[in-house]
């Protein structure tokens, strides 16, 4: 099988992702929309062939990944007048990375399909610590064979990697995995407050708490940042006012009250209206400044 791959959206996912596969030895094109992105300084300097247009990245590629920001991102690339299914070879498998909701998923299947174009998606969770490590969780949506043929790049660039069902299916599994990481983040937020109104070390919080029943990746990752007022972006939360957005319109067609989701839409959103929209490129640990700021 013809090795060389392309990674379209080398940002502060894509960049390392593309890295790890460059790094276990695939042929990987990238691109990416602006020139002057971090993240393509990341990639080249593992080995990617940083390429300046999309035909280029792909017209010779067995497999195109693609990990950017919204649906009509997503749409663009794949499906625009400049885009995959103008340049990419029948039969050429396409994974897009992004967190996009299952019905965007399977209308993007079906218009590339028209093109010969086998399509997966396959969103992913673990931030940017996840990405730079190659320890991904990757939940993917798709045909199982090409979910076969695909897999061993998957491992390049994730530990998790689980085939949930049809195309759509991963995207599925992901909105409801933007929840959980959702309402821990409240709780964290919360328990971080408590332990301060006690005169307890909040650092407890996350030593003590975190061994037990109420452990998680978040507190683990996230809880000292916290403490130290550190909101650096693993994962902005414009993104995931982004993924919730996606959630609560699946809830509305399915009729399903998700009181939980609301509230952090709404804390994530107080943060990302602070000082005049910056409060969107900080880390979703920042809900904590809904607390202290507002509340």
């Amino acid at each position: 099988m013809n090795q060389e791959v392309a990674f379209l959206g080398l940002g502060l996912m894509g960049a390392p992702m593309a890295a790890n596969l460059a790094r276990k030895g695939y042929m990987v094109k990238g691109w990416n929309r602006t020139s002057d992105r971090p993240g393509i300084k990341i990639a080249k300097a593992a080995g990617v062939n940083i390429v300046d247009s999309i035909e280029e990245a792909v017209k010779t590629a067995a497999i195109i990944f693609s990990c950017v920001g919204d649906v009509p991102d997503v749409k663009e690339i794949l499906l625009g007048e400049k885009g995959v299914k103008n340049y990419a070879s029948p039969e050429t498998i396409i994974v897009d990375m992004s967190t996009i909701g299952s019905t965007a998923a399977k209308e993007i299947a079906e218009e590339l399909a028209k093109h010969q174009l086998r399509f997966m998606d396959a969103p992913v969770s673990g931030g940017d610590i996840g990405a730079i490590k190659g320890t991904l969780t990757i939940m993917v949506g798709g045909n199982k064979a090409d979910f076969e043929q695909c897999k061993p790049l998957l491992e390049a660039m994730g530990k998790n990697i689980t085939l949930c069902g049809r195309v759509g299916s991963g995207q599925g599994v992901k909105m409801c995995n933007q929840i959980l990481c959702t309402l821990n983040m409240i709780g964290i937020c919360e328990a971080m407050e408590m332990a301060k109104q006690q005169g307890i070390d909040p650092n407890l919080v996350i030593e003590v708490c975190g061994t037990g029943a109420a452990g998680s990746w978040a507190l683990s990752n996230l809880g000292e940042k916290i403490i130290n007022s550190d909101y650096e972006p693993g994962f902005a939360i414009k993104h995931i006012i982004k993924d919730l957005r996606l959630v609560q319109e699946i809830s509305q067609a399915g009729a399903v009250d998700l009181p939980g989701t609301q509230l952090g839409d709404s804390l994530f959103k107080k943060v990302a209206a602070m000082n005049q929209g910056e409060g969107s490129e900080q880390g979703t640990q920042a809900m904590i400044r809904a607390y202290l700021e507002e509340f």
